[in-house]
């Protein structure tokens, strides 16, 4: 038998499926990928409580659909911190981090003229769920070395002891579920 976490996100309800990290911990699995009207009122709901920015970053994959709704609303660009780099990219740098729903260490990258624009800038980062930080923590360091200064690091939901933290804005928080 499935079993499943329900929240509710600014008026929209979900069923999250528990997935088993290891044998004492699950987590309820939160996949913003394709559910457009999660996406939409979450990004309503983060633009509430975000101060005044420029810029949005987000990184690859999971804060894609969100960083650009954010954007789009908020009529601000976008970037988003790659987990590789590409052909168009020039003179790239990057950050190493291990999430806890990658099962190995990533990279993420900018590239100079995405950096170029940030610096001096006031940069809102944002996330689908932030855990225990190490991807905040990453895209930190990318804003760090391109020289913005960060003014807000927003994510739908705050997972197990993130809920705890004062550095962050979120919507709802997320438990863990030890076994």
């Amino acid at each position: 038998m499935d079993k499943f976490y329900e929240i509710t996100i600014e008026g929209v309800t979900r069923q999250l499926p528990l997935c088993e990290v290891n044998e004492h911990l699950d987590i309820a699995a939160f996949v913003i990928f394709g559910d457009v009207e999660m996406t939409v009122a979450a990004a309503t709901g983060i633009l509430k409580k975000a101060p005044e920015f420029d810029y949005v970053l987000t990184a690859e994959a999971k804060g894609i659909p969100l960083g650009y709704e954010v954007a789009r609303q908020s009529g601000k660009p976008y970037f988003v911190a790659r987990k590789g780099t590409k052909l168009y990219m020039k003179e790239v740098f990057g950050v190493e981090v291990r999430s806890i729903t990658t099962d190995r260490d990533q990279h993420l990258y900018l590239d100079k003229a995405e950096a170029d624009k940030m610096k001096g800038k006031r940069v809102l980062i944002v996330d689908d769920v932030i855990s225990t930080g190490e991807s905040l923590k990453a895209v930190e360091a990318l804003c760090e070395k391109a020289g913005a200064n960060i003014v807000g690091k927003c994510a739908v939901l705050a997972e197990g002891d993130a809920k705890d933290r004062d550095d962050i804005i979120y919507l709802e928080p997320l438990p863990l579920f030890f076994k």
